[in-house]
């Protein structure tokens, strides 16, 4: 029979020929993989002081950080496109040192606290060993920008002292006394905030989405998103924005997630017509727009809400219209892109049916119930609410089954694997920020810059709201979000709110611009990404992804001027402001797209674009704002009063 045959002799041979992963792929980085985890889950949750209790978080975080740069060396090589089958005997030994430094460091930690004056040599000799490593896997894992930035703060940090002007600040020479035992175990340095909180919150919601992905969950926002829109006009890319923007948010960064969900969407609106560059556009947008969709945020919102030490749920609140309209906006591009090319619904027959979709998966709803009601009801913190919500996927999974499969040990196991390994360069730029943290809060440079940027500002405010905004873009490229956020909060932040605006809308204005930077040239990276796996070029790619996402970069002076789209203001002007910003922004996407009800010419939309932006401006923007508004909706309604009219005669007439 056929299943007892005997494999043909080149069966044979072609399997032999597959070579066997090297150790450290199978043994090695996995352990130490399952071992970040565990740690990360252990202070999430506070488990280690059931063991130890007198223990210090920075303990467990000197233990990560040492992981991490094992890791590192382990799997990425000196040349990032460098192929290798084995590991060069100087990285091993990186690896190792990296490793058993931070070790050491953690077990002598409250020895060198209590003793921080006479333990300097010590501090300085474990420094000058980890620092390097550090930069050198910054270079690793994600390239020059973020070496040339830290380097930058670096030579600050010991000639700050010569910088003239407003921007001189205190020197930290002698390296040996100062800079290095500084960096190494202050706890505004290398385990500040950034370290504590990507160990204890983001690692937290990456296992949550490692546990999604193990259980089917993200193929289920797939099912939901096709079962909803595909029968709509542009349906395709309507899928992808819902699926997106749905995995986006819990996932962290938006480059993760075009990979993850661009094989399914891009080739579905390529079959559905929609061209190359536009389909891997709106992945790009689509996933780029989940880093700011409430209520995670890819883990923004809970470093915002330590930066500003307001609520979570202040944080999310007021993210809810900016966000909303950001998304709105693609909708109405998609919808619009599809009317103007004679884009058809995605076909019948590959549309699930709504109801068996939901009845195949609806228990993947529960543990977002639990996140939020242990965030918002219990006011419980987000890394605790995080690993409730985690439990719960694995056990509305093991109960309920998803198509017929339950997760097994192997899966859970995978899903901490994945976690600690894909946190891996995250960590490091967690080391990083909290390195530049530390020296622009210990040299004055934070307020030196604090005070160039007001005077810039004092003359006019546009000027320095175009500043910060090129500052975020030119920090934020080709950076997750988690370090784009701590970049931009640490620089870019404070001299707009020096200047008087509200801290919570100057944040949100920093993390937009700065997330913009990911489809943004020169450095679109989610842009880029998309355009790979669309085959089409890159920068056309990129461009097109900043005319879809045109609202990343007007809502945010939007709401600088204006606090009620983020919610900081009496409902009826909330209500009000909103509801012309939707309609400001179909006119303003129909003159982007030159297509309203039915093609328009350069004139028409010149005038769709002047009625958008009247209705964009939202109440108490400036004195006189009611005209604006009153004259935009007027203009507004005279234009598609003229194009329904146009269109029903050329209908008649045929």
């Amino acid at each position: 029979m056929a299943a007892d045959s005997p494999k043909m002799p080149n069966e044979n041979a072609r399997a032999d020929a597959v070579p066997s992963a090297p150790w450290y792929e199978k043994f090695a980085i996995p352990i130490l993989g399952v071992v970040l985890c565990l740690i990360a889950l252990s202070l999430s949750a506070e488990f280690h002081l059931l063991i130890i209790e007198d223990m210090f978080t920075e303990q467990g975080l000197a233990v990560i950080l040492g992981i991490a740069l094992g890791v590192v060396f382990l799997k990425f090589p000196f040349n990032r496109n460098q192929q290798r089958d084995k590991v060069p005997w100087y990285d091993a030994l990186f690896a190792l040192v990296g490793f058993a430094s931070m070790i050491y460091l953690s077990f002598r930690y409250q020895h060198l606290q209590e003793n921080e004056f006479y333990t300097r040599p010590e501090q300085f000799v474990i420094g000058i060993i980890v620092i390097p490593l550090i930069i050198e896997s910054l270079r690793r894992t994600t390239g020059w920008s973020l070496v040339a930035i830290l380097s930058a703060f670096l030579v600050y940090a010991l000639f700050g002292d010569l910088v003239p002007g407003n921007l001189k600040g205190l020197s930290l020479l002698p390296i040996h006394q100062k800079a290095v035992p500084f960096l190494v175990l202050d706890n505004t340095a290398i385990f500040g905030v950034p370290m504590t909180i990507i160990c204890t919150i983001v690692v937290m919601f990456i296992f949550m989405g490692q546990l999604l992905l193990k259980s089917g969950g993200s193929n289920w926002f797939t099912d939901i998103a096709m079962a909803l829109m595909g029968h709509t006009r542009g349906g395709s890319a309507k899928i992808a924005v819902v699926a997106s923007g749905l995995f986006g948010s819990i996932s962290g960064t938006a480059v993760s997630n075009v990979a993850s969900t661009g094989v399914i969407t891009i080739p579905l609106m390529r079959q559905a017509g929609y061209s190359r560059k536009v389909a891997g556009a709106f992945e790009a947008v689509a996933s780029t727009g989940g880093q700011i969709m409430p209520p995670i945020m890819g883990a923004a919102a809970f470093l915002m809400a330590e930066f500003l030490e307001i609520s979570y749920a202040e944080v999310v609140v007021a993210a809810v219209i900016p966000a909303l309209l950001y998304y709105i906006a693609v909708f109405f591009f998609a919808d619009l892109e599809a009317a103007k090319n004679n884009i058809a619904p995605v076909p019948k027959d590959q549309i699930p049916n709504i109801f068996v979709v939901l009845k195949e998966g609806w228990f993947f709803t529960l543990p977002f119930a639990v996140l939020i009601y242990a965030l918002f009801s219990l006011n419980k913190s987000p890394e605790e609410s995080a690993l409730w919500a985690s439990g719960s996927i694995i056990i509305v999974n093991w109960v309920f089954g998803y198509k017929g499969r339950r997760m097994s040990l192997r899966d859970i196991y995978l899903a901490v694997r994945d976690t600690g390994i894909n946190a891996v360069d995250i960590v490091i730029i967690g080391a990083m920020a909290g390195m530049i943290i530390g020296i622009v809060t210990v040299t004055g440079l934070g307020n030196g810059l604090t005070i160039v940027l007001v005077i810039l500002g004092e003359g006019n405010l546009w000027l320095l709201l175009l500043l910060t905004a090129l500052i975020c873009i030119i920090l934020g490229m080709g950076m997750p979000t988690t370090a784009i956020y701590l970049l931009v909060a640490t620089l870019a932040a404070p001299p707009l709110i020096e200047l008087g605006i509200n801290p919570l809308a100057a944040h949100l204005f920093v993390l937009y611009f700065g997330i913009v930077s990911l489809i943004t040239p020169p450095v679109a990276v989610a842009a880029f990404v998309a355009a790979k796996l669309a085959d089409a070029g890159p920068m056309e790619t990129a461009v097109t992804s900043v005319r879809i996402g045109w609202t990343a970069l007007i809502i945010p002076v939007l709401f600088v001027i204006s606090p009620d789209l983020i919610m900081q203001g009496r409902l009826v002007d909330v209500s009000l402001s909103f509801i012309t910003a939707v309609a400001g922004v179909w006119l303003v996407t129909a003159a982007l797209m030159g297509y309203a009800i039915r093609p328009i010419g350069p004139v028409l939309r010149s005038f769709f674009l002047l009625a958008g932006v009247a209705l964009l401006i939202p109440s108490g923007a400036f004195e006189g704002w009611e005209f604006t508004n009153t004259a935009g909706a007027i203009l507004a309604v005279l234009l598609v009063g003229r194009e329904y009219m146009a269109k029903s005669r050329k209908l008649a007439t045929r």
